[in-house]
């Protein structure tokens, strides 16, 4: 039997860089309603021909266009749309790179928390998604915060925000979406800051292996600047199936089967890292010919993975996420959920030296030893 590779990543002693050049560009359109949105979604199809000339994923989000995707459906894809579609609600929280939840802007927040002395960190959320199950590769979905209400007061919520997201056809804006057949995904975001700084959005869904109602979504937001990254911000999604699809015309008010977990507990770090052994891996390597935006994510050769305590983020509902560098110089941004004790379920990007994203892939692993 073929011996087990081993994958060592340490972190870098300053923002892990690549040789990407950031340029400025021209802004495309925005498929949002916000009334408050920190940074513009590029829509990858509105970019120019010389803009969208088909090339490798790098840092730079100006050369993040890929060519829209072809209308032949991989093996998987069927079951993946039946799994991911419907209406998925939950609870949404914002954490700093360092973990510490923000807490929700005073002017949304009833009087009455303020007047009790409550914070308050989390959005009620609705996600409703509708994946092509007819053979199209064609994934939508909306973000939709909802306005904290007292009690059940929030049956009667009303929407802060709405977020539209597009994922392959014409107005596709993501530059690489990784799918299993479970409903779980990785979708890479070019975006871009108020400020025209250059950033990455890694959309990291992962289904309950225990529960297929119930998933996990952790976006990283990477900071791209002068060949540059480094982690701003982490936006957390826990979330359960509601139905079928309906656009989120229901909304979920007190019979939401998730609940607030910003100020819960976060997961014990002794429990991340040390050696960890891979059961399973399903992943997809991006060559630097490619063209196509999706990925189907294949079986493959489990490894071995030391976790060091540097550059890991302890995150509530026994979350974590982990950013560093190999001896080669690729860079790993990871994001795992413990399952329980010394059992968990990990989802990565990795990205080369010259930024250009190598490899995206979602794994089960048992923990081995404590011991680095």
């Amino acid at each position: 039997m073929a011996a087990l590779a081993a994958h060592v990543f340490t972190p870098p002693k300053a923002p892990i860089t690549s040789a990407a050049s950031v340029s400025s560009s021209k802004i495309p359109g925005l498929r949002s309603h916000l009334n408050y949105q920190p940074h513009r979604l590029l829509s990858l199809s509105s970019l120019s021909a010389s803009d969208s000339a088909a090339g490798p994923i790098v840092a730079d989000s100006h050369l993040l266009a890929t060519a829209a995707a072809t209308s032949t459906s991989p093996s998987n894809w069927v079951e993946f749309a039946r799994r991911v579609s419907g209406e998925w609600d939950g609870f949404g929280v914002e954490f700093t790179s360092e973990g510490a939840p923000v807490e929700l802007p005073e002017n949304v927040v009833p009087g009455a928390f303020r007047e009790w002395g409550v914070q308050v960190f989390d959005w009620q959320t609705q996600c409703p998604t509708l994946a092509d199950e007819h053979g199209g590769l064609l994934l939508t979905y909306k973000m939709i915060k909802l306005l904290p209400t007292v009690g059940c007061e929030a049956d009667a919520a009303t929407r802060y925000s709405v977020e539209e997201r597009v994922v392959g056809g014409e107005h596709n804006q993501v530059s690489a979406f990784a799918y299993d057949s479970s409903g779980s995904f990785v979708a890479v975001w070019p975006m871009e800051s108020r400020g025209g700084q250059k950033v990455l959005e890694l959309e990291h869904c992962l289904v309950d292996p225990r529960d297929k109602e119930a998933r996990i979504r952790v976006i990283q937001v990477v900071l791209v600047e002068e060949g540059a990254m480094w982690l701003e911000k982490i936006r957390v999604f826990s979330e359960h199936w509601d139905g079928p699809f309906r656009n989120g015309e229901l909304l979920g008010g007190c019979a939401i089967r998730d609940s607030a977990f910003a100020t819960t507990a976060a997961v014990d770090v002794s429990e991340v890292v040390g050696v960890w052994q891979g059961t399973s891996l399903a992943i997809a390597r991006l060559q630097s010919e490619y063209k196509d935006i999706f990925h189907e994510l294949v079986a493959d050769m489990p490894f071995r993975t030391i976790r060091e305590i540097h550059g890991l983020v302890a995150l509530p509902k026994q979350l974590w996420s982990l950013s560093g560098e190999n001896n080669d110089g690729e860079i790993r941004w990871e994001v795992g959920w413990l399952l329980d004790h010394g059992n968990a379920i990990t989802s990565r990007c990795v990205f080369h030296n010259n930024g250009m994203l190598k490899e995206i892939a979602i794994g089960r692993e048992t923990a081995v030893s404590k011991e680095i």
